[in-house]
């Protein structure tokens, strides 16, 4: 058994530091970030996702959680019951569902010589577009995701609830320095993203190794991620539309990369449910 008892003061210690870890400083500092809610965490451990820490009320372990609760027990994580008042010190939404984790944050694990998907986001700021972006590269199986300083923090609190669960199981490498793109990104053609590209990408032959490089919503692309670039594609839209969002582009994108690579579909599980 691992409870260690019930938190009823919304400032004890414990709770302090889950609010810490909702700084990105923290989050860093101390190689956690904070999970919330019965699906989010509930995938964390089906995907073999240990918690360091776990919060819980006695409304969701008697409820929809019970059978989560169980397992972090089984898993000897160490759990705290809260009240509710407390439990609305711990969550970071507006109505908790019951239940908070601390995770380990995954150091960036070395990039696999068969990667030949890669997405590249440059100064993406916006944590509900990265998050979309996240599960899109997840379900369309991009290698890995490699964000320049200035993005959004893929294991802030907004981001992880935008993404479903898509970190947990995405190769994710927060403020990666051009000079370390370059050098990951080496033997792939890297796309650029632009509205004002000469060639659509439809052009493209998505079936090589390729990095595509997406800008941030409000300045687009760096001079940097221009002068990475061996090719700039735009997505062909109406003359009066306005620019779309950059998670809807960036899925078009890489669903054609995909759609071109045909066979490969067929090896991901979650295409069984089709």
């Amino acid at each position: 058994m691992t409870l260690l008892g019930t938190i009823t003061n919304p400032e004890n210690a414990h709770v302090r530091y889950v609010r810490a870890l909702y700084k990105k400083r923290a989050r860093y500092r101390d190689k956690r970030y904070v999970l919330e809610g019965l699906r989010l965490v509930g995938h964390a451990l089906d995907a073999g996702h240990r918690p360091a820490l776990a919060f819980y009320t006695d409304a969701f372990a008697s409820g929809p959680g019970e059978a989560l609760v169980h397992a972090l027990h089984a898993g000897d994580t160490p759990t705290w019951r809260t009240t509710p008042a407390v439990m609305e010190r711990l969550a970071d939404t507006v109505t908790p569902q019951g239940i908070v984790a601390v995770m380990p944050l995954p150091e960036p694990p070395p990039l696999s010589p068969d990667a030949d998907l890669l997405l590249v986001l440059d100064a993406l700021r916006d944590p509900g577009n990265l998050g979309t972006i996240l599960r899109t590269a997840q379900a369309t199986q991009v290698d890995a995701v490699l964000l320049t300083p200035g993005s959004a923090d893929p294991y802030a609190p907004k981001v992880v609830r935008a993404g479903m669960g898509a970190h947990l199981s995405l190769a994710l490498y927060p403020d990666t320095p051009w000079s370390d793109v370059l050098r990951l990104t080496a033997g792939t053609r890297r796309v650029l993203a632009e509205a004002d590209a000469p060639h659509t990408l439809w052009e493209w032959d998505w079936t090589a190794p390729t990095t595509l490089i997406v800008g941030s919503e409000a300045h687009g692309a760096g001079q940097e991620a221009r002068a990475a670039a061996d090719a700039r594609l735009r997505l062909p839209m109406a003359a009066e539309t306005e620019s779309l969002n950059a998670s809807i582009a960036t899925a078009v994108f890489l669903f054609e990369a995909r759609r071109q690579r045909g066979a490969r579909w067929e090896r991901g599980p979650q295409w069984q449910a089709l």
